[in-house]
């Protein structure tokens, strides 16, 4: 039956066939007596999965739970090493995660990985086991951040069993399906900093597979006939510093927080991986973390840019023993900054409904992220609502002023001074911009999400999912799907947390 739910598909196993060096072939520990949470629908059409036939949902739901493995698959967990809150951390790897195999559908191409699905040689001290709170709140941010626009893993399937996982408290166990070009990281290639000759084939395999702009063959499987010259190393590192700079402005601009930036969770494609103690932040504040772990806020939201700089730092040092050259390297590196800084820009006029860039426009921004973090202002809300503020700032019907008190609403009365001195800047700065009004509205309506992964939000489909109810969720996951759009009876998936619903900071195991 899983041959028919894939006939419309082609499974490779390109990571696997790299050898034992770089993986371990070992199956998935399953979980008993699992149950479907959710499946991916779009996700599934994209991969041209058939879940036509009578029994393919419960095939596919085996496969999910780790009794059974792809056809033709070869189930493997990789190595990695890395530097954990700046700490060489020394090996890692899937401790709780199975690779399945590559499957190339009609409109993706992705690895399958289970999350959740027992001990692998990288357990450490872990059960290999993920729990179904934790594994909802990935299943939402990934769908979320890829309906945002912003690069990311995806989940194909969450399921869940009453087998018991401890953590702080006796939970549910689960596994997320997800999916990715690669799940490769920084911490890939730091693994083998003292094996050049590894290090150089899993470089070569990578450049084949997942960068065919540079690559010098055509075919990916022929990649250990790529030679691996400076310039070909270089521009490869050039294409992840860029990729990561792109990828910190999305977080940046959205308010979002990862919470674990270590280099093992930094992908070598930007994408967002990993999901674990993160936040879509309520009340903005430069300084925000969601990770009770990272108690000196390494990972805050304003460090988040910088670390991700010094994640690639450790990357480039891996390369010198490929005989590139340090100065080639920093050249390399060079390009985050500006990268950072354009994408940023970019993001932010579409978001303010700005035509162009100016030069004063960055003191412009920081005097708007300023007053958000001294107004105590909603991050999502804020940006969403300046859209309706300027569409009425002229009109004096009931509507208009609703629109305005709604938005001025968000801020603290203390900064309703700094609040007022914006908006006048900002009134001023329109009209130097050549948009017509209705047109800049729509860019910003467009640009600015209404419906985000909110931790209270997320609490709300956990809870009721534990009780084995999964409409909520659904529900929730289907607003998600079009995060700039507002939707008619779903207000309470945009609203802030009340005093009752402040969901405390999260650890590592969320």
């Amino acid at each position: 039956m899983l041959e028919q739910i894939f006939a419309h598909t082609t499974i490779v196993n390109d990571f696997a066939e790299l050898g034992e060096k770089f993986s371990t072939a070992i199956a998935p520990q399953p979980l008993q007596q699992p149950q479907w949470v959710h499946l991916n629908q779009d996700l599934a059409r994209r991969l041209g999965l058939d879940l036509s036939p009578p029994q393919a949902r419960e095939q596919l739901l085996q496969l999910c739970a780790g009794h059974m493995s792809l056809p033709q698959g070869k189930t493997v967990a990789a190595v990695y090493s890395g530097h954990q809150f700046g700490v060489w951390a020394g090996q890692l790897g899937d401790g709780r995660a199975h690779l399945l195999g590559r499957v190339i559908g009609p409109q993706a191409d992705v690895e399958l990985q289970l999350k959740g699905s027992g001990r692998t040689p990288y357990s450490r001290m872990g059960d290999g086991r993920a729990v179904l709170r934790s594994s909802i709140r990935e299943y939402l941010a990934s769908h979320a951040m890829h309906a945002l626009g912003v690069p990311t893993t995806e989940a194909l399937a969450l399921v869940r069993s009453e087998d018991p996982v401890y953590r702080e408290q006796v939970e549910q166990a689960a596994i997320v399906l997800r999916t990715a070009p690669t799940f490769l990281r920084f911490g890939s290639y730091e693994h083998w900093q003292r094996d050049p000759k590894a290090l150089a084939q899993l470089v070569r395999y990578t450049i084949a597979h997942f960068f065919p702009d540079i690559s010098t063959v055509t075919d990916p499987d022929e990649f250990e006939s790529l030679k691996l010259t400076p310039a070909l190393v270089t521009a490869w590192l050039r294409d992840i510093v860029e990729k990561t700079a792109r990828l910190m402005a999305h977080w940046q601009t959205l308010g979002f927080c990862h919470g674990v930036m270590n280099t093992d969770n930094m992908s070598v494609l930007g994408l967002t991986i990993d999901y674990g103690p993160y936040a879509f932040m309520d009340e903005f504040h430069y300084a925000f973390t969601p990770n009770t772990t990272d108690r000196g806020g390494r990972y805050s939201w304003y460090q988040q840019p910088p670390v991700a700089f010094w994640n690639l730092t450790r990357l480039a040092s891996v390369l010198l023993s490929l005989d590139i050259e340090k100065q080639d390297l920093q050249r390399c590196l060079e390009h985050y900054e500006p990268t950072f800084w354009h994408h940023y820009h970019e993001l932010m006029r579409r978001k303010t409904g700005l035509s162009t860039v100016a030069d004063s426009d960055t003191e412009f921004f920081d005097r708007w992220w300023k007053l958000l973090n001294d107004g105590r202002a909603d991050v999502t809300l804020s940006f969403r609502y300046l859209a309706d503020y300027l569409q009425y700032q002229d009109d004096d019907s009931d509507q208009a002023e609703l629109a305005r008190a709604r938005f001025t609403g968000l801020f603290d009365e203390s900064a309703a001074s700094a609040l007022s001195a914006w908006l006048h800047e900002y009134a001023q700065r329109c009209e130097r911009d050549p948009l017509a009004l209705a047109d800049r509205v729509n860019l910003m309506r467009a640009n600015n999400p209404l419906y985000v992964v909110r931790n209270h939000l997320a609490q709300r489909c956990i809870t009721a999912a534990q009780e084995g109810d999964y409409t909520v969720l659904d529900e929730f996951f289907t607003v998600l799907t079009n995060p700039f759009t507002e939707q008619a009876g779903m207000e309470h998936w945009a609203t802030p947390p009340g005093p009752d619903e402040q969901v405390s900071m999260l650890s590592c195991s969320s």
